[in-house]
């Protein structure tokens, strides 16, 4: 079944090739272009004054986004930490945040205050509002209306669904509603969440008009090398605010001590178009073989794909526990290990999560996560390769033990 599943993904692997191809080559010509060398290895501590290869590092991702500028640093805990500090560097009390792509991820609850938090946005007098997707699209009307009649200093984007049911935002979409909103107010900074989304196709959210973008190095950009860490690119002065938030006013960018991870940076960027394809095509597969099986699934296998995240609807408390179990039994680290539902920081519902993986939470290796809400989605992404994330869905078939079911 495996088997027939493949050959019926052949074509969509092309074209994930394709792109991998082109990422590739704009990945090398921003090294070579920026004179990346082994002296750039080297590390900083302290105060991180002078460290090249941290500069070089966001040198090489403001060309590779078209961004005027980046901060690229280990010191960002998480793709939420690093949402949150460009949140805190662009707005002031009483701005209003406006997200057009409905609630965001569970972890900006309390960042932007939608659940209480001392220590929110809402606390310090910054105003949000939010516009849910219609069909999966952008809900134009409605964020015209909001545009006309309030003064929005930052609209938020996730382009990923999140824990939610909806679809990933395509970076066709994602540019025509930027050219829609910058018509209508040329001063509101647009953000954009991009994990996940990262090399997923040929362009990034700045070239299509974005001011920001945020993302994660245990995600996509990471390659399943980088440690820790998380990227803000866009307009130099606005990234110019994220630094001097993360650090301080007056110091910003010029500190930050690399502590030898520059070289685990480069590298894992340098792998990081072909990780991308080798979770495109793990999600492809997993796509066809469970919508095979009659489960819902989004994507599909031959659908225009936006970001690393495959949607396994099971409708099914037990089978999803199940399934995270199959994908934990198959991984290199921890396999032994039987994840349970729990309750975790920043979320408000339990969520079982397997991943075992050489770094803790680097979704890009392989992992399986989900809600313990209806409709019981089970949220797969990564696989460092191809051949293990294959393996890997194996594994979760027979866990779920509903071979008879094939159709």
């Amino acid at each position: 079944m495996i088997e027939e599943a493949e050959k019926e993904c052949l074509n969509q692997f092309k074209l994930i090739d394709d792109v991998c191809f082109y990422n590739s080559k704009k990945v090398l010509q921003a090294f070579q272009e920026n004179s990346v060398s082994e002296t750039h290895f080297n590390s900083t501590t302290g105060y991180g004054y002078n460290d090249t290869g941290r500069d070089v590092i966001e040198k090489v991702y403001a060309n590779i986004f078209k961004a005027e500028d980046a901060v690229v640093r280990n010191q960002f805990i998480s793709g939420s930490h690093a949402l949150a500090v460009t949140l805190f560097a662009l707005l002031r009390p009483n701005d209003i945040l406006l997200s057009i792509t409905g609630k965001p991820y569970d972890t900006l609850d309390e960042v932007i205050g939608i659940v209480d938090n001392p220590s929110s946005l809402k606390s310090f007098k910054v105003k949000y509002k939010q516009i849910d997707l219609i069909d999966n699209d952008f809900d134009y009307k409605k964020i015209e209306e909001v545009l006309k009649n309030n003064k929005i200093k930052v609209i938020e984007i996730q382009r990923s669904k999140g824990y939610s049911t909806r679809k990933s935002i395509t970076i066709e979409k994602l540019e025509k509603v930027i050219k829609f909103i910058k018509n209508i107010d040329k001063e509101v900074i647009i953000m954009i969440d991009n994990c996940y989304c990262e090399f997923v196709s040929t362009k990034e959210p700045i070239e299509v008009g974005a001011d920001i973008a945020v993302g994660s190095l245990i995600k996509n950009l990471g390659g399943g090398i980088a440690p820790n860490g998380a990227y803000v690119v866009g307009r130099k002065d606005l990234i110019k605010l994220v630094g001097e938030r993360l650090t301080l006013p007056g110091e910003g960018k010029e500190v930050g001590p690399s502590l030898g991870v520059n070289k685990y940076l480069l590298q894992g960027l340098f792998f990081a178009p072909s990780v991308v394809a080798s979770s495109l095509k793990t999600a492809v597969l997993s796509s066809r073989v469970f919508e095979r099986l009659g489960y819902e699934v989004e994507p599909k296998y031959n659908e225009e794909r936006a970001d690393i995240v495959q949607n396994i609807i099971f409708h099914d408390e037990n089978k999803l526990i199940k399934f995270c179990r199959g994908i934990q039994a198959g991984s290199p680290i921890d396999s032994y290990v039987e994840p349970i539902p729990w309750d975790m920081p920043g979320y408000q519902d339990k969520v079982i999560m397997a991943a075992g993986t050489f770094t803790q939470g680097s979704s890009i290796e392989l992992s399986c996560d989900g809600p313990i809400r209806e409709p019981y989605i089970a949220y797969l992404q990564g696989s460092l390769m191809y051949p293990y994330g294959k393996l890997a869905i194996i594994k979760a078939l027979e866990f779920i033990n509903d071979i008879d079911n094939l159709k």
